[in-house]
This record gives structure tokens, sequence and C-alpha cells, in this order.
């Protein structure tokens, strides 16, 4: 497997297999569109949101679902991801609110319409969240290995935990169904 594959395969399916979100946010799962929204996030709902863990995690979905505008406001400079990657890495590689997007960036590039949904309300206790979750979407092509059809669609679920310090993300676990996703693309 060449560098560049292996790289992409590094970034493209934990990004796939993460997300996280809370009941209220069942409808902006729902929004139609796919591209990155332009909604301009004030320095005030910046503030409210790092107060309130729920509506963290309801960014959080959003900034998943492609509202890059999201990550300033709840991930820290210090985020890190710790999950399996299929290249063998622990998704340290992955920093701050920069890395993140472009995690998802390039999730997307695969997965252009990818929407995650909540399949039961998240947990808080303190400074963790952790939420079980549904990912749906259609395959665009260019995953290495993958023998699926590009307009195939998808289904995976996982699980997320993060980490709250001083009003932002700052750790994410990551344990998600890979093999249900490989099993889909026929990249096993």
């Amino acid at each position: 497997m060449t560098t560049t594959a292996r790289n992409r395969m590094r970034l493209l399916v934990p990004a796939a297999l993460a997300a996280l979100a809370v009941s209220a946010t069942t409808a902006a799962a729902s929004t139609p569109s796919a591209a990155p929204t332009a909604h301009s996030v004030t320095a005030q709902e910046h503030q409210s949101t790092a107060k309130n863990p729920k509506a963290m995690l309801d960014a959080w979905l959003r900034l998943w679902n492609g509202d890059y505008t999201q990550a300033p406001g709840i991930i820290s400079p210090d985020f890190t991801v710790h999950a399996a990657l299929l290249d063998g890495g622990d998704g340290s590689s992955i920093r701050g609110a920069d890395g993140l997007v472009a995690w998802i960036d390039q999730t997307r590039a695969a997965f252009p319409d990818l929407r995650f949904s909540l399949q039961i309300d998240p947990l808080v206790a303190k400074d963790h969240a952790s939420v079980r979750w549904t990912a749906t979407g259609t395959y665009a092509g260019g995953f290495p290995g993958a023998k699926a059809q590009p307009g195939t669609t998808v289904t995976f679920t996982g699980t997320d935990t993060l980490r709250i310090k001083n009003g932002k993300f700052v750790e994410y676990w990551l344990n998600s169904d890979t093999l249900q996703l490989l099993t889909q693309l026929h990249a096993l």
C-alpha cells in the first residue's frame, strides 16, 4: 500500500465513524445541506455553549454534519484524539480544531452526505460526555481497497467519549464499528 493510500485510510475511516449528538439535535441532523454551513458563530454564542455540555454536544454534531464554524468554540488547541486507526496509529497526530476539521473534511470527501444521529441520550458526568450514535451516508468512491460502487449507502455505529476542560473538548475517545463499515464497502 502506498504512503498516500495509507494516510488516506488513516484519516478516512475513524473520522467517518466519529460523531456525537444530543436528543435536541435531531433537527440539525436532518438538515438537507451536506455542504459546510456559512453560519457565523458569535463570541456570545461560544461563551454560552462553553458553559453547557449539552450545547457543546449539539455544536459537536453540527461540526460533524459539516458546519466547520463550530470548531473554534468547542475544540481546545490542546485537543487530542484516541482511536485505533487502520494504519496502526493511535490518533494522536490529530491535534486542535484545525486537525479535527481536516479529519472531518477528509471523511466527507468519501461520504459527502454523511449524517449523524443519536441512538440514545448522552451521558454527562462532571467533565466527561459520552453517547452512542448512528451514521448514514452515500459512498462517493476513493476508499483504498473498497470494491463497493459509488452510490452505495452505508450505515454504521459507534460510541464517543469526550473530556471537557475550561469549556472546550480536550480529549476524544472513539469506539466505532469499523467492521460494519468495511463490510458494506466490500473492503474485506
